[in-house]
């Protein structure tokens, strides 16, 4: 479609006109995050936890906080990923096999997904995004920029950071400059200005990318992104960079959990509320110290109000003792923990993005990535710590639990 006199396409939408919903119906966006289960560089790559959320989690809440994007889907052959999107308030198209392997591309599923939702609907598509979880610090602005661009005019968009790097590339004569000639070295402010392609974000018109079967086609608008949210996860020292980053870039460092955060608080055992540590006497029995503090801030979440669990693998009779003391539910003896936690927060009708689960090891890590707000206890393990979006100043053992109360309590803590 195009402007008469021009080689352009034609908005898609005309502000100049009238606005009535009949003369000018709103534009069919649809956003499709791909996201398959079988990642080699970093198994479980999509749902890798960052900051208060997994990757996938990440961008279905920026897809879904666009101002142009009507529907956003997630496609993956995972039904791990599939269970975490839903409950993130997406769409899930499922992926087949045949275009869900390694070589698999990005393009294919995006077609696979416009299909899918088209059949669904039976509505056509105006405009679909490609929106990449790889790329943890992508924006509703990003999208909507994207977005904006191509019901503006443009065949295909993406975000792109301004660039000054001298590139080069090695040959068999050596290396040689790509965006330069070696033998001439200009001021930054005399060379013409490079983008760099942030991988996080596309748009494209629907009818077009359906006959040229790739996201860049016709005329392209580079969508200016910031270069300090650029970052691509291809392999784990790029998650301790994002884990690094996030609470500078997502505005949250140093911010705790409070009750308007939280609706459910879950509880970890072992190196949780007790040190981690098992006396046996002589006729083979366990014992374990717990923190009267511990006992006191759960007692006061429980008045509070907020749902209650423990959540241990340890079948032991001294978890099912302390959760009887404490008068709230437990379930022990569990292999996967974040099975057990999904299954409760579905029965209960709780969202898992606003459940506090506090842990102390590895094991705590898959309900870590379930949740809204993964805490771990001081002396945790160091990749539960990378993983947690805030760490008590108490070990786990010696007050841990009452920290977290009266964070989420405040006054009424001391008051209670």
């Amino acid at each position: 479609m195009t402007r008469p006199g021009t080689d352009h396409p034609a908005p898609l939408t005309d502000p100049s006109g009238p606005t009535d919903s009949e003369s000018h119906p709103m534009p069919n966006v649809l956003a499709v995050i791909p996201a398959r289960g079988g990642s080699k560089g970093v198994p479980g790559k999509n749902l890798a936890p960052i900051a208060d959320a997994p990757l996938v989690v990440r961008a279905v809440r920026a897809a879904r906080a666009a101002r142009l994007v009507g529907q956003v889907v997630v496609s993956t052959d995972d039904p791990g990923i599939a269970a975490v999107a839903r409950a993130a308030g997406a769409g899930v198209v499922e992926r087949p096999a045949r275009i869900s392997g390694d070589t698999a591309t990005s393009e294919a599923a995006v077609l696979h997904a416009m299909d899918t939702v088209e059949q669904r609907e039976g509505t056509a598509l105006d405009v679909v995004l490609l929106v990449q979880c790889t790329s943890p610090f992508v924006t509703a602005d990003d999208l909507d920029g994207v977005a904006g661009a191509v019901l503006g005019g443009a065949d295909s968009a993406f975000t792109a950071a301004p660039f000054h790097g001298f590139v080069w590339r090695e040959g068999e004569s050596g290396g040689h400059g790509v965006n330069h000639d070696k033998a001439y070295r200009p001021r930054r402010q005399d060379r013409p200005q490079d983008w760099l392609e942030t991988g996080a974000a596309y748009a494209m018109r629907a009818p077009g990318f359906r006959t040229e079967r790739h996201r860049f086609f016709g005329r392209t608008t580079l969508v200016p992104a910031d270069p300090a949210r650029v970052l691509e996860i291809d392999d784990p020292h790029d998650l301790d960079r994002a884990r690094a980053l996030a609470p500078l870039l997502d505005g949250t460092a140093g911010r705790l959990p409070t009750r308007a955060d939280i609706d459910a608080v879950v509880i970890d055992f072992d190196g949780t509320q007790t040190d981690d540590r098992v006396l046996i006497d002589s006729e083979g029995r366990e014992l374990v110290a717990v923190h009267r503090g511990d006992g006191l801030g759960i007692a006061a979440l429980r008045r509070a109000g907020l749902p209650l669990l423990i959540l241990s693998t340890e079948q032991n009779p001294v978890v099912a003792a302390r959760a009887r003391k404490l008068r709230i539910p437990v379930l022990h003896g569990i292999d996967r923990k974040d099975l057990a936690l999904k299954q409760w927060c579905e029965e209960h009708g709780i969202n898992p993005q606003r459940v506090l689960y506090a842990g102390n090891d590895v094991n705590d890590l898959p309900c870590f990535g379930l949740v809204g707000w993964p805490v771990a206890v001081a002396g945790a393990h160091d990749v539960v710590t990378a993983a947690a979006r805030a760490v008590t100043t108490a070990p786990g053992g010696y007050g841990a639990i009452r920290e977290i109360a009266s964070w989420i309590l405040g006054k009424e803590l001391s008051t209670s």
